[in-house]
């Protein structure tokens, strides 16, 4: 049985082109984004790999790319399930501000503590600790059980709420998940024994 789950950050967005905190503001893909995600798909065709069902969150550079790997893959007709609890984290008042104009209204060391700690949320924003109360309940309820089913998962999502997700998965503290960078449009490719236990880890960097 194959337990397989790939967990990939969508393609480079307008708003990650302009340096801006985008949480859960909805822009589209850049050129470079596009073809990040069909690079994505490309990867994962040349290892000879197909999904039976695939998550992805409720904004549109998640979907977008997700659409795009599909149809590199040739598996456009797949069941996608969207749902917000994969959303990436709601940086509250931060949300549509550059972030060096953030720097300069509330101080480099603040604007580093609610990006870089755990914890610490920006002010109506989510930590990344609120982030993983979102969206491993949802995982753990949805997203495993299919993959221990032997179902091969696809999941299309975001830097943070997949830091959750991986943050559970290889048991890493607070501390270490937060160090952790993913890079736009990279999958990451899982494979579990029956017991859950991850068999092996594949990161399909360039």
């Amino acid at each position: 049985m194959d337990r397989l789950l790939v967990l990939c950050r969508h393609g480079e967005s307008e708003w990650n082109k302009l340096n801006l905190f985008t949480g859960w503001k909805d822009p589209g893909l850049t050129e470079k984004g596009v073809a990040e995600a069909r690079a994505a798909g490309q990867k994962l065709k040349a290892l000879g790999l197909g999904f039976d069902l695939c998550y992805t969150s409720a904004l549109k550079r998640a979907q977008t790319t997700l659409d795009l790997i599909l149809a590199e893959l040739g598996q456009t007709d797949l069941p996608i399930v969207r749902d917000q609890a994969l959303n990436e984290r709601d940086y509250g008042e931060l949300s549509g501000l550059n972030k060096d104009d953030a720097r300069q209204r509330w101080g480099e060391e603040q604007v580093h503590i609610w990006r870089r700690s755990y914890d610490i949320p920006p002010p109506g924003g989510e930590s990344l600790k609120d982030t993983a109360a979102r969206v491993l309940p949802y995982f753990e309820a949805h997203i495993m059980p299919d993959v221990m089913a032997g179902r091969r998962v696809l999941v299309a999502a975001h830097g943070n709420s997949l830091r959750a997700l991986i943050m559970k998965l290889e048991g890493l503290t607070g501390e270490e998940i937060i160090k952790r960078e993913l890079a736009t449009g990279v999958p990451i490719v899982y494979r579990f024994a029956e017991d859950g236990a991850i068999l092996s880890r594949q990161d399909l960097a360039a």
